[in-house]
């Protein structure tokens, strides 16, 4: 460990220093920790669900948070945080991404901050449709329907609307299309106000006007060369949004991925890159996660139910989309509690302390956006290695005890906020060994964290913030 972490001082720091100082970066990662107020109090939200809406149905039959008048409220509560933070994440980042690029480039951060958002919101769908069919509706019911300005047959009825906007294009799921659209906007507004391409007033008016008015040309034109890349997408990709394209282009080609110890590691290590640039890995690649091995863990569910643990091994999947949970993401992508349980034994840092006291809650629950955007693990060059290596460790732990029959495959749909070690024997049917393969990869992965821990109390954290 001590040389591992004198050749991580000598070779290793440097670099990350040089990379860590660049501005489009700092940027980048300063606009993922000013999302944290929303983020942790998303989080928290939905940890307190987890105590009183998701958990108690593991062990009690029956069991319906809904149900009980003050639990009720209380989750209801949770749903409207939840509903203004982590469900319109991306919205959230999206401001704080341009308003950095602004602050980085010495122009109108809020007026930065505003072109970002705008830019990337105008490529959004602002509408939905969908048809049910195999019905069976009398000419009432049709003629209601289609009074109502849907449309309706006997046995189908169509629906569609303007002004709605999905959520899933609002949340996470929006962080990496904000990236490109909002760094695009956002530079071209910065390169406008610097090149003095501006509407001048007299000195007698307020600054706020003078400000607001100096930022109106350089904005317009940003958002017109924005909007003209979207009119001649619409053209060359008729009928998909360029969120829809960026997701399906990512994740589709990778929907071939299926129970090898190779496609095994190859969605671990997009996930953590995904992640690494502030992109949610899991919902990027939800098509193979939830496509390919989500339909893996259903037929396991069906299996277990049939005939038990001795029928899943015989006849069901051994790495299915709660395996990634049970024996690699505790904590979050990354395996993220056990970086915080390795800062709180070894960091001097106390902004690294700080976060990390922070993080154990929501960190117990696998909810990890507080050490992922407090530390940052984001674009950190010096965490990049282990957040990297870490979960293929402790997923090829996993793996190889599952293929060697070591324990039994994964069989149940758990709760992703189930604690570790609870969430491994719950999955897999209650059996005994897979706590103990989960704390195998934990302490694997506590080996690989530690060293990078201890080698970050050589950097200052104001170094970082150094252009």
């Amino acid at each position: 460990m001590n040389f591992l972490t004198l050749w991580l001082e000598k070779y290793f720091l440097p670099i990350a220093g040089k990379i860590g100082g660049q501005k489009h970066l700092v940027a980048l990662r300063d606009a993922f920790i000013g999302t944290i107020p929303a983020t942790m109090a998303g989080s928290v939200a939905v940890m307190i669900n987890a105590l009183i809406r998701d958990l108690p149905p593991q062990f009690f039959d029956g069991y319906d948070g809904n149900s009980i008048p003050i639990i009720r409220e209380i989750i209801g509560i949770n749903g409207f945080v939840w509903s203004g933070t982590l469900a319109i994440a991306g919205i959230i980042f999206v401001f704080s991404w341009g308003y950095n690029l602004a602050k980085a480039y010495g122009v109108n951060e809020l007026s930065g901050g505003i072109v970002s958002t705008a830019a990337t919101i105008a490529g959004v769908t602002f509408a939905f449709s969908g048809t049910i069919s195999g019905l069976s509706l009398d000419d009432a019911a049709v003629a209601s329907i289609n009074e109502a300005g849907w449309a309706a047959t006997a046995t189908d009825i169509t629906a569609g609307g303007w002004g709605w906007i999905p959520l899933g294009n609002l949340n996470a799921n929006l962080f990496f299309t904000a990236m490109i659209i909002g760094f695009v906007a956002t530079v071209i507004f910065a390169k406008l106000m610097l090149a003095n391409i501006t509407i001048k007033l007299p000195d007698s008016v307020p600054p706020a006007v003078s400000t607001a008015f100096a930022s109106i040309i350089p904005a317009t034109i940003a958002l017109y060369v924005v909007s003209i890349f979207y009119f001649v997408f619409a053209k060359i990709v008729p009928g998909m949004t360029f969120l829809e394209w960026t997701q399906e282009t990512i994740a589709l080609p990778l929907l071939g991925l299926s129970q090898g110890f190779g496609a095994v590691i190859l969605v671990t290590l997009f996930v953590q890159l995904f992640w690494f640039f502030g992109i949610h890995g899991p919902n990027v690649l939800a098509p193979i996660l939830e496509g390919v091995f989500g339909v893996a863990q259903i037929e396991n569910v069906n299996l277990f139910q049939q005939g038990g643990t001795e029928l899943v091994i015989a006849e069901g999947y051994n790495w299915v989309r709660g395996s990634f949970d049970a024996y690699s993401w505790f904590g979050g992508s990354g395996g993220t509690i056990v970086l915080i349980i390795a800062i709180i034994m070894f960091s001097k840092r106390k902004d690294y302390r700080t976060v990390a006291n922070l993080s154990v809650g929501p960190g117990i629950f696998n909810i990890n956006e507080p050490i992922m955007f407090g530390l940052p693990i984001v674009l950190n060059p010096l965490l990049f290695f282990p957040f990297l290596l870490a979960p293929v460790v402790s997923v090829s732990i996993g793996y190889f005890a599952t293929i060697a029959g070591l324990v039994a495959p994964v069989s149940q749909q758990v709760a992703w906020v189930t604690p570790p070690f609870l969430l491994s024997f719950l999955a897999t049917g209650a059996d005994w060994r897979a706590p103990i393969v989960t704390l195998v990869a934990m302490l694997a992965s506590f080996a690989i964290w530690a060293p990078f821990v201890i080698a970050a109390n050589k950097v200052e954290p104001e170094a970082a913030e150094q252009d």
